[in-house]
């Protein structure tokens, strides 16, 4: 079972209210879209080994609209983003100032068209036990002034995050809200509009910690980072960046007394100090497009990307200035990573995956000693799902409705192939004996007996 190191602890202190929300009431649940620990792990979890369309189906709803922001789990509710469209044809949107069209190439972008209807930005809240709708609230109704990509984006790709009071539902240019587990709309922050490379879609999620809600605004014009007070929405501090597009959600780690706020972009990987946004350290080393969140434990952080080039770095935490070639720098590899799943940190092991492909990859996190090392699982031709673990098992969800469990081990051990009736994008969610997964039409609650 997953021990908790330091490191570990003081990334469940950052999730805390100042209220009292305790560590164990954390790590049973799921409040944000890399779980507690922001790692990938579920510590109390111990979901089902195998299911199917007729066995381990706790329940089964539609979720109306296309999102692909994986669902957070706090007690009784579950709460998951989705965009709805209305049928109502209207006048496009005006374009963010200085924006300019996609022109084709790579991705596709040629072929996404400036939207015509208007959509309902929504936050659903489900009832655990039933899946049955307990709220659902419209945050806006509007026509994204931009379009993405039909097969790869959405425009509810974020997921919402939870400090175990009040629910934070982010939709980019749509804006930021905050609202208490009834449902009740407490604040709004409208932050402008993006305009994403190729049109790919939004797609970052917002960060918690301490009271502070960190967003990070990377994009073809103006970019920057921003943090926000949670109980009232007043920005308390916010630095430009010298950036592109990036999707890569924030992560907020301690170490050694300071708080700190990593972000991985193409142009560099940068920290922040939580408390006044200042600029502590910043390195070379992303390829493009940069998707993956960083996981990190045990004083390293794990920056990975793997568009147009492959990149993993184990940088060391507490230092500052630019790191770029220094002895920070603890290990790297330049092979087989991945585009869009973002790492697994499990104990001492570091899994992901190439590309968007069902190749597997397993280090030592502490020394880069490649465990598994670029594994083809035949069953997972293509995987945007990030993988999750829980009970000595990690769970690798594919685009073609096959989930594979392997047990968390030096060697590739799979203990099951499990396949259901829809297509997943969403990276999972594991709460006590529940697995979730949310497809392109349906919300799945899985648990065994």
């Amino acid at each position: 079972m997953q021990r908790f190191t330091p490191g570990f602890c003081l990334l469940i202190v950052g999730l805390l209210s100042a209220r009292a929300v305790g560590a164990d009431a954390v790590t049973a649940n799921w409040p944000a879209w890399r779980g507690p620990l922001a790692t990938g792990v579920a510590p109390q979890g111990n979901p089902p080994v195998t299911w199917s369309e007729t066995s381990n189906v706790k329940w089964k709803v539609a979720i109306p609209g296309r999102g692909k922001g994986t669902p957070i789990v706090w007690d009784d509710l579950v709460f998951v983003q989705t965009a709805t469209p209305t049928g109502q044809k209207a006048t496009p949107a005006a374009e963010a100032p200085g924006a300019s069209r996609p022109t084709g190439g790579r991705g596709g972008g040629m072929s996404t068209e400036r939207p015509t209807e208007s959509y309902r930005f929504v936050l659903l809240c489900l009832n655990r036990r039933t899946g049955q709708t307990v709220w659902q609230k419209v945050l806006s109704e509007q026509v994204p002034h931009e379009g993405h990509h039909p097969t790869e984006g959405s425009f509810a790709s974020a997921s919402p995050v939870t400090d175990g009071q009040r629910v934070f539902a982010y939709f980019g240019s749509r804006g930021l809200y905050c609202l208490d587990f009834q449902g009740n709309l407490k604040w709004s922050k409208d932050l402008g509009r993006m305009q994403i490379k190729m049109a790919f879609g939004e797609g970052s999620s917002p960060a918690l910690s301490g009271g502070k809600l960190v967003v990070n605004w990377d994009q073809e014009g103006p970019c920057f980072i921003a943090a926000f007070d949670t109980n009232s929405g007043h920005e308390l501090w916010r630095q430009p960046r010298e950036e592109g597009t990036s999707w890569a959600t924030p992560l907020i780690v301690s170490h050694d007394g300071r708080t700190e706020v990593i972000t991985s972009a193409t142009r560099k990987i940068r920290s922040y100090d939580l408390d006044t946004g200042k600029l502590l350290w910043e390195c070379d080393g992303m390829t493009q497009n940069v998707i993956p969140t960083p996981v990190a434990g045990d004083g390293l952080v794990f920056p990975i990307s793997g568009f147009r080039g492959s990149s993993l770095l184990a940088i060391r935490l507490g230092r500052t200035g630019d790191l770029t070639g220094s002895d920070a720098i603890v290990w790297q590899h330049h092979k087989s990573t991945p585009y869009v799943p973002s790492p697994l940190l499990y104990g001492n092991r570091l899994y992901f995956l190439a590309n968007n492909n069902g190749l597997l990859s397993c280090f030592d996190a502490k020394s880069g000693k490649a465990l598994i090392d670029a594994e083809r699982l035949e069953a997972l031709p293509g995987v945007y799902a990030s993988p999750v673990g829980a009970h000595d098992r990690v769970y690798l969800v594919g685009r073609n409705g096959t989930t594979l469990v392997i047990k968390a081990a030096d060697k590739l051990e799979i203990l099951a192939t499990n396949r259901l009736d829809d297509q997943f994008d969403a990276s999972p969610a594991i709460a006590g004996r529940e697995l979730f997964l949310r497809g392109m039409q349906n919300l799945y609650c899985l648990a065994g007996d």
